[in-house]
């Protein structure tokens, strides 16, 4: 029996919302993403033409491993931290370093991208003959331009091996990482692909789930 592994976006994955909020004649960017289950923090941030004038977070470690635990809860938490963090800045009672002022008088910089945004284009011939074959973009999340340079990473997450294999985005923001597929522990499996630039880092995680497909004596029996 041939197994063929698909894959599917990890329930406890990082999930986000981003927003352009206008306060008078300035505009914000409000972006609120949950860090995933190695670090169980909802992170929102604020930028002005891409800099960084607030800034929350908040720690769900004692819900994450509490049984009450599910995703549609955490996606409501992550989506209420972002909806408050708007009122908040529309009303002017923004306060992330004690400064009810501090969106409002933050000075126009010169302007950068607000984080990066990590994709992969083949999720559904990433696995050919017992080869990873990843074909991956990274884009700047506010203007949506290439980001070259940026050092990628994946593995295979519950492999007897785990080991990393590396990549640097061209000129369009594209990279291609190949591997051999390592040989398979018995726990969960994941695809994960860590993505570090100038402006910021992001991660897919994939959980594996094998389906078996018939061999060809079967198929023809």
């Amino acid at each position: 029996m041939l197994f063929v592994y698909e894959l599917h976006e990890a329930e406890t994955m990082s999930s986000g919302f981003n927003t352009d909020v206008r306060v008078g004649d300035r505009v914000f960017h409000v972006q609120t993403e949950d860090r995933g289950p190695n670090r169980p923090v909802i992170d929102t941030t604020v930028y002005q033409n891409g800099r960084v004038v607030h800034r929350r977070n908040s720690n769900y470690k004692h819900f994450a491993e509490s049984a009450e635990f599910n995703p549609e809860d955490l996606r409501g938490r992550v989506e209420e931290q972002h909806r408050c963090v708007i009122e908040d800045l529309r009303s002017g009672a923004v306060s992330g370093n004690g400064s009810a002022t501090a969106v409002a008088e933050a000075e126009p910089p010169a302007a950068s991208p607000p984080g990066i945004q990590l994709q992969l284009l083949n999720p559904e011939s990433w696995l050919t003959a017992g080869t990873v074959s990843l074909s991956l973009e990274i884009l700047s999340r506010g203007d949506q331009r290439p980001q070259s340079k940026a050092l990628v990473e994946a593995l295979i997450e519950g492999s007897l091996d785990e080991t990393r294999h590396r990549g640097t985005t061209d000129s369009q923001g594209h990279v291609q990482i190949r591997f051999p597929m390592p040989k398979l522990g018995k726990g969960g499996l994941a695809l994960v692909i860590q993505a570090k630039a100038e402006h910021g880092a992001d991660e897919l995680r994939y959980v594996m789930r094998s389906n078996p497909k018939p061999s060809p004596q079967e198929s023809s029996s």
